[in-house]
């Protein structure tokens, strides 16, 4: 663990902008981090606890996976997923909300789900579970230039989502560790599953082998880029990695697109961890 840690840092040590991550063994149980509770733009990786919250009240009977969710235009006014496109007044079920919102980061669907959730509720679920470093400030998300401050935006740490993926993965198969986020097994391997049908895989999975497994969600800020996920090796977890950039430059002097560069350190990040933990 210990030379795996160093070389992580090297790589973000080498990038021209801030690089941030946590790492757990899942096998051992070691867990190390790098500016792991320093609050940076969380982007989409919102949307994990934004779901997982959404499971709960299921679970609690405030909502229901086979409800039906009308889409509004109201919520069509963003510029993330396939919905905003789409002509308002269709139906689709709560569960293929939460579905969307994750696999391809649909923002239509993110306001339909925060808005039937509440934005308060949603973000004392969040202290309930842990997430203590993790505030989730509005629905949609604002459209903001690059030189933003963090307090317009939903922040969040490396470690509140590294604990946030723990609880999932462990709450699978223990029933008191879904009771701690509100929910149970089941809804906890739908939150699990939805993950691994994530279909953005330009930053944790890119250089993994092809057809690895990876349950996470990525994100894409005006500051930075970011993915947090659950790395799996022949179907079994590997490691927990959650790896954020932030204050991102347009272009590197190499001419690079900063994009391009946050996606690659991200993936290089990745794969460091697949093949130094999964070599066992």
């Amino acid at each position: 663990m210990r030379e795996l840690v160093e070389r992580l840092d090297a790589l973000c040590d080498a990038a021209p902008f801030h690089a941030s991550w946590y790492l757990k063994d899942v096998a051992t149980g070691a867990r190390a981090d790098r500016l792991g509770d320093v609050p940076v733009p969380s982007a989409s990786t919102r949307k994990i606890s934004i779901m997982m919250a959404a499971l709960a009240a299921v679970h609690a009977g405030k909502l229901a996976l086979d409800q039906k969710v009308t889409i509004e235009a109201r919520f069509q006014n963003n510029e993330s997923g396939t919905f905003q496109h789409l002509t308002p007044g269709f139906w689709i079920t709560f569960r293929d909300a939460l579905v969307m919102m994750i696999i391809v980061s649909d923002n239509t669907c993110t306001g339909h789900v925060v808005d039937l959730v509440g934005l308060g509720n949603l973000q004392s679920w969040c202290e309930g579970v842990g997430m203590t470093a993790t505030i989730h400030r509005f629905g949609l998300p604002p459209k903001l230039p690059a030189d933003h401050t963090l307090e317009q935006v939903t922040s969040t740490t490396p470690n509140d989502q590294g604990l946030l993926l723990e609880l999932i993965l462990k709450g699978t198969t223990d029933p008191a560790v879904a009771a701690r986020l509100g929910s149970t097994p089941e809804l906890c391997r739908l939150g699990l599953d939805i993950l691994s049908w994530q279909k953005y895989k330009t930053r944790l999975p890119s250089l993994l082998p092809l057809g690895a497994k990876v349950a996470h969600k990525t994100g894409t800020g005006a500051r930075g880029y970011m993915d947090a996920g659950i790395l799996f090796k022949d179907d079994r977890p590997l490691c927990i990695l959650t790896a954020f950039t932030d204050r991102v430059p347009a272009a590197l002097p190499d001419g690079t697109p900063g994009f391009a560069a946050a996606a690659q350190l991200i993936g290089r990040m990745a794969r460091l961890c697949y093949d130094g933990l999964g070599a066992r």
